[in-house]
């Protein structure tokens, strides 16, 4: 059963309880990464194997998003400041615990290649953050091998 979270804004980044960063280099150019992350929402479902569906809303002001084992995510687009800042905070979900969530992409440029930083800006009952932390691990190379297959979709 999904449950609306706390209505949050873009600076849940830099103040929520539990912040998970992740970073990696490709060599993709920023505007070809942010036009894969804000404009093909639909695309994320062939490059980051976890999302099984994603769908614009709202006349692209929101995002549904399902995840392979039964997540379920409705999102509004906080930011999409491109190339550099993509952000959106999930507004209702099925998942137990959470009470706010946004998730940031940052975009910087590495000489030819884009630096890709993902924050996932979570605050949740105890419970929820500490399976959070235990998923770091998990979460990071989740990205990491995400981020390389957009890189190698863009690069084809």
């Amino acid at each position: 059963m999904a449950r609306r979270l706390r209505p949050v804004g873009l600076d849940h980044v830099e103040t929520a309880p539990l912040r998970l960063v992740f970073t990696r280099d490709i060599t993709a150019a920023p505007e070809q990464v942010f036009k894969a992350l804000a404009e093909d929402v639909p695309g994320w479902a062939e490059w980051f194997p976890a999302v099984t569906l994603a769908r614009p809303t709202d006349g692209g002001a929101g995002r549904e998003i399902r995840l392979r084992g039964g997540g379920r995510f409705r999102e509004t687009v906080l930011a999409a400041e491109g190339p550099e800042v993509y952000a959106y905070r999930v507004d209702t979900a099925n998942a137990p615990g959470v009470r706010a969530l946004v998730e940031e992409w940052r975009l910087t440029p590495v000489g030819t290649g884009t630096r890709v930083q993902w924050t996932f800006a979570a605050d949740g009952n105890p419970a929820f953050r500490l399976v959070l932390r235990l998923a770091r691990p998990g979460l990071g190379k989740a990205f990491r091998d995400a981020v390389g297959t957009l890189d190698r979709r863009l690069a084809a």
